[in-house]
C-alpha cells in the first residue's frame, strides 16, 4: 500500500519560461524554500501577425513544476517575478494550483510567512490530442478569445512506455495544449475546440480544466 502524503496545504507551481532557464528557476526557488522541481520541454505560441508572417511565431519553452507548502506560494511568485522580470511581457508566467496527495516528496523545513489569496479569475485548460493536431486546437482557442497557448510534447522513454501527466497515462504520440485564460472565456474556448476537433467522439481527445490560485506574468492584451 502506497504511503501518500496529504498535500491539502501544498500547491503546485507551474512556471513557463524561455528554454534553458528552467534550471535557474529551480535554483532561485530553492533560495526561498523549495526543495526541487521538474522541467518539461514545450513550445509557446505568440499572437503577433508580424511574427506569423515571418514564420517565427513560435518559441521554445520550458515548464518547471515545483511543489511547496502553501505558505510559500506568495514568496515564490514574488521572488521569481522579480528575478526574471515577469512584470514585462513575454518574460514568463507563474501559476499555482491546489493539490491533494503526493508520493515521494521531501518535506520542507521552511518557516511560515503571512499572506492570503484573493479570488482568482483564471483557469488553466488542458487539451490532450493526437500529435500533429495541436495547432488546430490553438487556432480554435484563438477564435474563441484565447491569447495563446503552450504545446507540450508527451513522449514516453520507450516505444511501449507511456508518460504520466497529472496522474494520467499519455501515449507517446500525443500532444498537450495548455491554455491559461479568464474563467468567463473557458466555455467558449471549450466549445470552439470541441466543434473543431470532435472531442466528444471516442479517441479524439480529452479536455479538462483546473482552477488557478494565483498567476504572475500573464498578459491578455
Amino acid at each position: 500500500m502506497h504511503n501518500f502524503t496529504n498535500m491539502q496545504d501544498h500547491v503546485l507551481h507551474m512556471i513557463i519560461i524561455d528554454c534553458d532557464l528552467g534550471s535557474k528557476v529551480i535554483s532561485e526557488s530553492k533560495k526561498v524554500g523549495a526543495t526541487g522541481g521538474t522541467i518539461i520541454l514545450a513550445s509557446g505560441t505568440i499572437r503577433n501577425q508580424v511574427l506569423i508572417t515571418l514564420g517565427i511565431d513560435e518559441s521554445k519553452k520550458e515548464i518547471v513544476l515545483i511543489i511547496t507548502p502553501n505558505h510559500l506560494q506568495d514568496v515564490i511568485h514574488q521572488h521569481l517575478s522579480k528575478k526574471f522580470h515577469m512584470e514585462k511581457p513575454n518574460h514568463g508566467i507563474i501559476l499555482s494550483m491546489d493539490i491533494n496527495n503526493v508520493l515521494g516528496l521531501r518535506s520542507s523545513s521552511s518557516k511560515s510567512i503571512d499572506g492570503g489569496d484573493s479570488e482568482m479569475k483564471y483557469e488553466v485548460l488542458f487539451t490532450i490530442i493526437d500529435r500533429g493536431l495541436a495547432h488546430e486546437v490553438v487556432d480554435a482557442a484563438l477564435e474563441a478569445g484565447s491569447n495563446g497557448a503552450t504545446i507540450i510534447n508527451a513522449r514516453g522513454s520507450g516505444i511501449h512506455e507511456k508518460e504520466k501527466f497529472f496522474s494520467m497515462k499519455i501515449e507517446p504520440e500525443k500532444e498537450i495544449v495548455m491554455i491559461i485564460t479568464e474563467k468567463e472565456k473557458v466555455e467558449d474556448i471549450i466549445k470552439s475546440i470541441e466543434d473543431k476537433m470532435q472531442i466528444t467522439e471516442p479517441g479524439k481527445g480529452i479536455i479538462f480544466t483546473i482552477d488557478i490560485n494565483k498567476v504572475t506574468g500573464l498578459y491578455t492584451g
